[in-house]
């Protein structure tokens, strides 16, 4: 079976980064297919991710980037001109590899793939709550133009993605919002790893994982710090990750007076050792399609706070059993749980070892087999 997955570029810490190296690996390696990754840009950059030698990787090199900087016009002429070739260089790749399946994670592609006549299945898998598809509500607070544009990329969506072959979601919620579309299915995300050695969530270390972007709202985070770090000397938390806002969050930090125990640092490739330096984990983001970084904490035996931002936390987290869920936005609310959990070392240690357990659900073999099994399907309906 050939299979095909298409994405900008894998260069980031990003939980989709991540999961589509994954996937591709199990199939390539424990089913023996020929799987395929196709990126428009990636620009000579290693992925972050380590992908397996079985999957090939071929880059369009379209750099998309070369749009930023200029003008809202020109910009788009700019992005309409990449787009051409973006979608000629990818039409004849499909066409010469002749794959089973075409996969797209909702990007440039999502509004002609479905055209492209190479005899693939064509599936798309969002790993964006449909809300906030097309990055909506940050394009919302940038001007007119940019309300104007948001709008009508969301309701060209809808309308392509009608036109796949399947769409994949991450929980059933998001399935839900996407009630127009009657071939929806629900596969979560899978756990990349589940370590023999855990957090023993006896240190003094907060931690938190993802990009320095707003939707990750760590603005909020340093907030709730702001309150809860004065009643707890000794204790740090550090944020791993990198982006646009690390100045702007930097001087929040300065500002709030928490420079000596709140740290941003770059993404490690060994981020599972620093969960299990850790004593639990913190999510601020103001929406997250799944939310990987939770189960994988989870995997190391940490216990999660997290913003009931939507869609996905509240469908890892067992609240009051294997973390805490707290109002979306009351920060008030999220510096009493981080002190709750600070000032409770068997809390911890009991809710560490609960997130453990419960996020077995997610481990690689039960979700893959859910790919394999709407692969599968289509297969025997071409058979019949």
């Amino acid at each position: 079976m050939k299979i095909v997955y298409i994405y900008p570029a894998l260069t980031t810490v990003g939980g989709a980064d991540r999961v589509i190296a994954d996937k591709a690996g199990y199939l390539a390696e424990k089913c023996g297919y020929e799987v395929y990754v196709v990126t428009a840009h990636q620009n000579g950059k290693p992925f972050f991710f380590p992908m397996s030698s079985k999957v090939k990787h071929i880059d369009l090199d379209v750099n998309f980037n070369e749009q930023y900087e200029h003008s809202f016009f020109v910009r788009g002429f700019i992005y309409l001109k990449l787009l051409r070739v973006y979608k000629k260089r990818l039409s004849a790749l499909l066409m010469d590899i002749k794959a089973d399946f075409a996969l797209t994670a909702i990007s440039r592609d999502i509004d002609f793939l479905f055209t492209i006549k190479d005899g693939s299945i064509k599936i798309a898998e969002s790993h964006v709550p449909k809300k906030f598809a097309r990055n909506l509500h940050l394009m919302q607070r940038r001007g007119f133009l940019y309300r104007i544009v948001g709008k009508i990329w969301t309701k060209r969506l809808e309308r392509s993605a009608k036109k796949f072959d399947a769409f994949v979601v991450l929980t059933q919620k998001d399935a839900d919002d996407w009630s127009s579309i009657r071939h929806c299915t629900v596969i979560p995300n899978p756990l990349p790893f589940y370590p023999e050695k855990v957090s023993t969530c006896k240190e003094k270390l907060i931690i938190s994982v993802g990009r320095l972007y707003e939707e990750k709202g760590y603005d909020r985070l340093i907030e709730a710090w702001a309150i809860a770090a004065p009643k707890h000397k000794g204790w740090k938390l550090y944020i791993y990750g990198n982006g646009e806002l690390g100045d702007f969050l930097n001087g929040l930090i300065l500002e709030k007076g928490i420079s000596d125990s709140f740290f941003i640092v770059d993404p490690v490739n060994n981020i599972v050792n620093k969960y299990i330096e850790s004593s639990f984990y913190v999510m601020s983001s103001r929406f997250e399609g799944f939310g990987m970084v939770l189960i994988e904490a989870m995997a190391c035996g940490l216990p999660v706070i997290s913003f009931n931002c939507p869609v996905g936390p509240a469908n890892i987290i067992k609240d009051n059993e294997d973390g805490f869920l707290v109002e979306d936005g009351n920060i008030q609310q999220f510096a009493e749980k981080i002190c709750l959990l600070i000032e409770n070392e068997e809390l911890r240690i009991k809710m560490g070892k609960n997130a453990r357990e419960n996020v077995k659900r997610y481990n690689q073999e039960n979700i893959m087999k859910k790919w394999i099994s709407l692969f599968e399907s289509f297969k025997k309906t071409s058979l019949n």
